[in-house]
């Protein structure tokens, strides 16, 4: 059994979900949403992001993590605030010694949907399918699960490569 930790980086609400992974068996383990003041200046923000990650990682041991990579939009200034959460998102746990796993949007989806232009809906209907009993409050910790259980579909794979590191 593996336990890993998906993350579904944001400067408001940064998703994180984590779930055990025996063999093809997935199990809820626990999910949520880190939330941030939009009024606190973005170190502080990125302070506060960083520090509860921390706190759910020696909480609940993940072995492995995934961070969901964003994509670029119009509001260049957005954009940028999005990517210092990313930045977060993919530091510490790295900080924390664990390998670091990357994934789209698009292959989220498809890795758990079935079709890389799933709705988030539909995303959040097969989150709660494949893993029973999960509550799911928040868009951002469906998301969240999704990327851990992207990564725990990938991971199997000899050739899938974390944090510059080929896993087994």
């Amino acid at each position: 059994m593996i336990r890993l930790m998906g993350i579904d980086p944001g400067l408001r609400f940064m998703g994180w979900g984590i779930i055990d992974v025996d063999g093809n068996h997935l199990k809820h383990v626990a999910s949520g949403v880190i939330g941030t003041d939009g009024s606190e200046s973005v170190p502080l923000r990125l302070c506060e992001l960083h520090g509860a990650l921390k706190k759910l990682i020696r909480e609940y041991a993940p072995a492995e993590a995934a961070v969901e990579e964003t994509y670029v939009n119009r509001n260049g200034s957005s954009t940028l605030k999005l990517g210092y959460a990313r930045g977060v998102a993919l530091l510490t746990p790295a900080y924390e010694g664990l390998p670091v796993a990357e994934y789209g949007a698009m292959t989220v989806k498809k890795s758990v949907v079935g079709t890389g232009s799933a709705t988030k809906e539909q995303v959040t209907m097969m989150v709660k399918r494949l893993l029973p009993g999960a509550e799911i409050r928040k868009a951002d910790a469906s998301d969240a699960l999704a990327v851990a259980i992207c990564h725990a579909h990938h991971r199997a794979s000899a050739a899938h490569v974390v944090a510059g590191k080929r896993m087994a």
